[in-house]
């Protein structure tokens, strides 16, 4: 039998630094009550200059380390790391062989995923494949992103809802039948909807220096930029579909679902697809007021935010879904285990 990836710890991170709605109104042409009534954010978590995603990405990987040997009364190790992010220290190198590293994993093969919103999934996807192909043992899996560096500071939609932050699980090779073993996961993309969340120069199609840059350039070509109406519509419908597809492939009814963790993009898109699922929003975990969008790493925060305050008992049945650029969508269900929080100083 195939052996299946099995979740044995989570953690997560955040900067220190909270920007309020109140603080955003200060200096852009918002309010507390605008940012609230349109995404249902009141703060979010933004780095400081010279804190970069890798450096969130550590953290949240240890405490997810911690996580695992906390919940089974033994050192946690990996040997193979997946990093989600859209927002990497640097353009080349990847940034996980450099977190590996910090973390003391040794040589162990690294790399990252990109499929922005969506990447904690996809990374989750690889990491499965992994294991099931006997690859590894020990995966961990990282979602980090600083979309505050990418974000035009005249731009008051994109700066109000976004943040910055990284969450990670650890999966561990084990058993179908077990408790924390993944059920059932399903991707999907459309290449043709890449305009709908992007940044549009930068890269190799639009380089802004050297051969070939582009001289003509906008300046809000250069900032991340998103089109909100028809990504609110996109993300409902997706989210759903995959949600659904997912559902009827572990063979659970909605009525069987007793937490969903959506990709935390906004607090009204979280509560139409409840909607179009036809379940009750008591069973959404959201953490959004607290920490915004905060892009790949929104849907194992918002978990480890869950575990943290005792949200997710054993035996739960737990369904996550994401919407992302690309563009990309997923879900995934998976019975939870019962992890152990990571403890307060890891």
């Amino acid at each position: 039998m195939t052996r299946a990836a099995v979740l044995a710890g989570v953690g997560a991170a955040l900067p220190p630094r909270v920007v309020t709605n109140d603080e955003l109104a200060q200096r852009l042409d918002t309010s507390d009550e605008w940012i609230r009534t349109r995404t249902g954010i009141r703060q979010r978590h933004v780095v400081d200059p010279g804190t970069a995603t890798g450096d969130l990405a550590e953290r949240a990987g240890r405490r997810a380390l911690a996580s695992a040997a906390a919940t089974s009364g033994r050192p946690a190790r990996a040997d193979l790391l997946i990093l989600a992010t859209t927002t990497p220290d640097r353009p080349c190198p990847a940034t996980a062989p450099d977190v590996a590293a910090r973390l003391g994993l040794g040589g162990i093969p690294a790399y990252d995923v990109n499929a922005v919103c969506s990447g904690f999934l996809y990374a989750l996807a690889a990491a499965q494949g992994h294991i099931a192909a006997g690859l590894a043992e020990h995966v961990l899996v990282v979602a980090a992103d600083t979309f505050s560096t990418l974000l035009d500071p005249r731009d008051r939609t994109t700066l109000a809802v976004f943040g910055d932050g990284a969450g990670a699980v650890l999966l561990r090779a084990g058993e179908h039948g077990e408790p924390g073993a993944l059920l059932g996961l399903g991707l999907g993309s459309d290449g043709t909807r890449a305009d709908l969340i992007t940044v549009r120069a930068g890269g190799s199609a639009r380089p802004l220096r050297g051969p070939g840059a582009d001289a003509e350039v906008a300046d809000g070509d250069r900032y991340f930029s998103m089109i909100g109406g028809e990504t609110f519509r996109e993300a409902v419908l997706k989210m759903t579909e995959s949600s659904r597809e997912v559902l009827g492939r572990v063979g659970w009814d909605v009525e069987d679902v007793n937490a969903v963790v959506g990709h935390q993009a906004n607090l009204r898109i979280l509560h139409a697809v409840a909607e179009q699922l036809d379940l009750p929003t008591e069973r959404l975990v959201a953490n959004i007021d607290r920490v915004g969008n905060t892009a790949a790493a929104s849907i194992p925060l918002a978990l480890a935010d869950a575990v943290d305050a005792g949200r997710l008992s054993k035996g739960d049945h737990v369904l996550v879904t994401a919407y992302g650029g690309g563009a990309t969508w997923g879900a995934a269900a998976f019975e939870w285990p019962g992890l152990a929080p990571a403890p307060a100083d890891s």
